[in-house]
């Protein structure tokens, strides 16, 4: 498992607390319950991503049906936006000397 930091105003974390009393739970677990049925929820109702176009050109590579997903997601974070672009740092310049 992974920790992770989640906000809540007081009304919801004292309602939190009350259930997780009540159950004899952790207000992790019902945390973590919550999470997961709302996400399988959301997936249910959004359909799958149509990915026909895998396949349709020849790229003249023989490994792309066991890269699709790494080829399909490259440049994009696990929420689908593009990843930022790294930032070039300045070539630190020459100092310069004083002529006397």
């Amino acid at each position: 498992m992974k920790r992770t930091t989640v906000f809540l105003d007081a009304a919801l974390e004292n309602d939190l607390k009350a259930l997780a009393r009540r159950r004899g739970q952790p207000v992790a677990a019902l945390v973590r319950e919550g999470l997961t049925a709302y996400v399988a929820r959301q997936a249910a109702e959004e359909p799958a991503p149509r990915l026909s176009f895998l396949g349709i050109g020849r790229s003249g590579r023989r490994d792309v049906a066991e890269r699709h997903e790494e080829l399909l997601w490259r440049g994009l974070t696990p929420h689908g936006e593009p990843k930022p672009k790294a930032r070039r740092r300045a070539k630190p310049k020459p100092a310069r000397t004083r002529r006397s």
